[in-house]
């Protein structure tokens, strides 16, 4: 089994890594300070499981679980708050320690994790993926959580798609068809270079040669294309 701990303060770390040590079964044990650094290190290292705090600075960890890409390691919360067990639980937690905790009760968050790990993987049924709830976006100084349902439409430039929201216009490096795509079916593509929210349409303007302007609660007027004319306005239908 391969770990990874992730909490902001060292001492916390090197109480898991010493109990962990003494753990049979696990083939390697890293670190990450925070929920930025956590985010690399289980897209490059693929563990198996995660010990994670929950009050961090810029990323908390309850953030860091619901960010995750399928499929995402097994996850145990470690921390001094009580409060947030639910959310935790919520967030597909296999176990939730309390600091401070003892070396026989983490060994019981090992053997979940050993049990879960090697349960029998079942036949996927074809069920619909959860919808994406938010995005993560690297800005200097910190990361900024974007929850999905703030987005108005979203708009390619260049390498990046612009966020458009009430309160600004983040950048996420990301390309729009690779977004949209993740958003579905809540976007839809209504041009070339943008897609919309669909809850977020008010009114439909048609302009010259088929096209038309989708305008977005908050007066945002949107362009869309002859080509994604037609499926637009189907879908607007369909949701009445």
């Amino acid at each position: 089994m391969r770990i990874l701990i992730v909490d902001d303060e060292k001492p916390a770390r090197d109480k898991l890594r010493r109990l962990l040590s003494a753990e049979a079964g696990i083939a390697h044990i890293d670190e990450a300070a925070d929920g930025i650094e956590a985010l690399a290190r289980i897209a490059a290292d693929k563990p198996d499981a995660v010990l994670l705090d929950i009050a961090m600075p810029e990323l908390s960890g309850i953030e860091l679980a619901a960010s995750l890409p399928e499929p995402a390691p097994a996850i145990v919360f470690v921390t001094a708050w009580d409060q947030y067990a639910i959310q935790a639980f919520d967030a597909g937690a296999i176990d939730y320690l309390l600091k401070p905790y003892d070396a026989a009760r983490l060994a019981r968050a090992v053997q979940r994790l050993r049990e879960r790990l090697q349960a029998p993987v079942p036949v996927p049924q074809a069920l619909p993926a959860l919808p994406v709830q938010q995005l993560l976006v690297s800005e200097r100084g910190g990361t900024r959580v974007v929850p999905v349902q703030e987005i108005g439409w979203i708009e390619s430039a260049d390498n990046y798609v612009v966020l458009h929201t009430l309160s600004g216009s983040p950048l996420l490096r990301q390309t729009l068809t690779g977004l949209a795509e993740r958003l579905a079916p809540a976007f839809l593509r209504c041009h070339r270079r943008a897609a919309v929210q669909l809850t977020w349409i008010e009114r439909v303007v048609p302009l010259d040669k088929g096209d038309c302007e989708l305008v977005l609660r908050g007066g945002a007027r949107v362009p869309c294309s002859r080509q994604y004319r037609a499926a637009v306005l189907e879908r607007i239908q369909s949701a009445c």
